[in-house]
């Protein structure tokens, strides 16, 4: 891996080194940070990057290797990439890449969100890779559950604040990916489960912080395609696959997550060494919300087995 020292040298793993990884597709761009066992982080989206969950996510560090990097095509894995290129198997390519370009024997997964999905696909192509599996307020594993959760969504939100998020969505500034447009959409979007006004409003900053207008449409695109090959895909079921998976897994979610639990239930019962765990006062950004919590889980999770 080709890295520029950010802020101290490769000796010292208090402190973060980033750079670019090369993979046959182009460059991923990655950020590490700690010692000791390897986790690497799927940030969720799809149609964001990493930067969001930092620095909260970083207090793992004092444990592990965190391994971050921005999923191609989004944040500053964004140059050159055409979205007709980016499908369920570049990414579950490219995060093989990372755990082999770094020298990892096998590492955990730890996916957030939609993170959480591609984790999954992940661990059933790869389960000799995964020593644990990590999923925090992980996206619905079928389309059947992808349906539930979006019925769900529709059921929670004000009438006044699914037409204010219409509006942002057909305007032309929206639709140029411009960024003010952008956090306003997401502002609305997440109030239903971020309901602290000042971590809902350090979110937003951060979900575009490393994104131009032609980064947005880029990331906009892949996103479909993403959601083409799963979600919209009938019959697309995850649940049968995680059965096999005799991997120790940690099902972390959040008491007020918009993804009802009852679909990360589904996802932890099917695992066979699953375990689930509801945060309690917490919504679907367990990592900024409650990162002691996250911390101590984890940390447990690796002390029992």
């Amino acid at each position: 891996m080709r890295v520029r020292v950010a802020t101290g040298s490769r000796d010292d793993d208090s402190l973060p080194v980033e750079g670019y990884l090369p993979t046959r597709r182009g460059r991923l761009y990655c950020r590490t940070l700690g010692g000791g066992p390897p986790i690497v982080v799927l940030h969720g989206g799809p149609d964001f990057d990493h930067y969001y969950l930092r620095p909260e996510l970083d207090r793992l560090s004092s444990s592990f290797r965190l391994v971050y990097y921005d999923q191609r095509g989004r944040g500053r894995s964004g140059d050159g990439v055409d979205p007709r290129e980016v499908s369920i198997e570049s990414e579950v390519a490219d995060l093989e890449a990372v755990r082999s370009r770094f020298g990892f024997e096998s590492v955990t997964i730890l996916g957030h969100s939609w993170g959480g999905l591609l984790a999954m696909e992940y661990a059933i192509r790869h389960p000799n890779r995964v020593t644990h599996l990590i999923l925090v307020n992980t996206a619905p594993a079928s389309a059947r559950d992808a349906s539930l959760f979006r019925e769900h969504l529709r059921g929670t939100r004000a009438a006044a604040d699914v037409e204010r998020m219409q509006a942002v969505a057909s305007s032309a500034r929206y639709r140029a990916g411009g960024l003010d447009a952008e956090a306003d959409y997401y502002r609305l979007r997440f109030s239903v489960t971020l309901t602290n006004a000042e971590a809902l409003e350090q979110l937003v900053r951060r979900l575009r912080a490393h994104f131009t207008p032609a980064g947005v449409l880029v990331a906009r695109a892949i996103e479909q395609r993403l959601y083409d090959e799963t979600w919209e895909q009938e019959g697309y079921d995850l649940i049968p696959k995680l059965r096999c998976l005799g991997i120790p897994s940690l099902v972390l979610h959040g008491e007020a997550d918009f993804v009802p639990i009852s679909l990360a239930e589904r996802v932890a019962q099917a695992l066979p060494r699953g375990r689930p765990v509801v945060l309690e006062d917490c919504g679907h950004f367990a990592p900024l919300e409650a990162p002691e919590l996250v911390h101590e889980h984890v940390t447990r999770l690796f002390g029992g087995n």
